[in-house]
């Protein structure tokens, strides 16, 4: 019973350690050629959004919020493979504890 409380507490800093690596990991998706461009943390925390001033035409705002969200989420797209790589296995154990809503743990 003690190896495998042991076996559990080790399996929750190895949990700890990667999503504080994740945390620390930044990846980006564009969209339009690359005139949106978001960057999101491994954990899928937005933190930077670039938007070219081409795209900004204030007759066509529709345009631009597409833009923007098709750019988030191919950043998400890119946190949720990084999460994957990095947690492998872990991942599967109950979604990281609830400390990461809507990727698809």
């Amino acid at each position: 019973m003690g190896s495998l409380l042991q076996q559990a507490q080790q399996m929750q800093q190895q949990m700890e350690e990667a999503q504080r690596a994740l945390g620390e990991r930044k990846v980006t998706g564009t969209a339009g050629g690359g005139l949106v461009t978001a960057t999101v943390t491994g954990l899928g925390e937005l933190v930077d959004l670039k938007i070219a001033p081409e795209a900004a035409d204030p007759q066509d705002t529709e345009t631009l919020a597409d833009l923007v969200i098709a750019a988030v989420q191919a950043a998400n797209e890119e946190a949720e493979k990084l999460q994957k790589d990095k947690l492998g296995p872990l991942g599967a154990l109950g979604g990281m504890g609830g400390g990461m809503p809507g990727l698809g743990f």
